[in-house]
């Protein structure tokens, strides 16, 4: 059918959005599903990244990390591709059924989210206890050992190598961990002071492991305050973010509106 203007423009702008998002998804997918079947192939290439002296593929290489990272990327892979591919097929396809769903699910995200922030702003103590109590859980049920790693122990090792802090509150939170007592450590390495480059958790004292101090860790620094100071001090550039999210959600959920709105009075 001979669409005018606006609900031709509103057609391709929701074409190419979707396209570019449909491939990111199909790309990220298809990573997932490959770690899942052929984890000895990804184990090889950190082993020629380590060669190489890529840092970024060495904390990645464990058989159990490399299992959960592919059903995190397939989860994540699978909504981006279907919910994309829907928008994508009902723009090209002028279908008001596929283009009413894509914006029904777009508006569902998008009250997700301000649900979400509205509560956290209106019950801010509670908000912030329940947060501490889930970092809490993670490290007390599945933050292990470097040689018995998994995602969870991987992500908090980097994120406190980056942000020099330990724990949620401080050191004592890994105390709770029995995966990690039976390293005989008192802190993780990552606490540590590091020298070179910090994703290689080599820490400038060796004893720092078994004996921290403030000289040589950070055993006493929270992250979560660490994350929230943190915030704080780019909350210019957090708050962009977030509009410009919102935005991009507005303005396409618009878009697949008015385009099948459009398609019904042409009908």
């Amino acid at each position: 059918m001979s669409l005018d203007f606006g609900s031709w423009c509103a057609k391709y702008i929701l074409c190419l959005f979707n396209f570019v998002f449909f491939l990111c998804g199909g790309a990220v997918l298809s990573v997932g599903i490959w770690l899942k079947l052929d984890q000895k192939s990804f184990i090889a290439i950190t082993k020629i990244a380590e060669n190489r002296d890529v840092p970024e593929f060495q904390q990645f290489s464990q058989p159990v990390v490399i299992s959960q990272l592919a059903y995190i990327l397939i989860v994540v892979g699978a909504v981006i591709f279907i919910v994309s591919f829907m928008g994508y097929c009902g723009a090209l396809q002028e279908s008001r059924c596929l283009l009413t769903t894509y914006g029904i699910l777009l508006l569902t995200i998008l009250l997700i989210e301000v649900v979400a922030v509205g509560v956290a702003l209106a019950c801010k103590g509670k908000a912030e206890a329940e947060t501490k109590t889930f970092l809490k859980s993670t490290v007390k049920d599945y933050y292990s050992t470097n040689d018995k790693a998994d995602v969870v122990t991987v992500t908090w090792n980097i994120l406190m190598a980056q942000m020099s802090c330990c724990g949620v509150d401080d050191y004592k939170d890994f105390q709770t961990s029995e995966k990690f007592k039976e390293g005989n450590m008192t802190v993780p390495v990552a606490c540590c002071v590091l020298e070179g480059d910090f994703r290689r958790f080599s820490p400038r004292d060796p004893n720092c492991p078994y004996s921290p101090s403030e000289a040589n860790s950070y055993y006493k620094t929270g992250c979560y305050k660490t994350m929230v100071n943190w915030v704080l001090d780019h909350i210019n550039w957090v708050i962009w973010v977030m509009v410009g999210v919102v935005l991009a959600e507005l303005i396409v959920m618009c878009f697949a509106f008015c385009l099948s709105k459009s398609l019904e009075s042409y009908k």
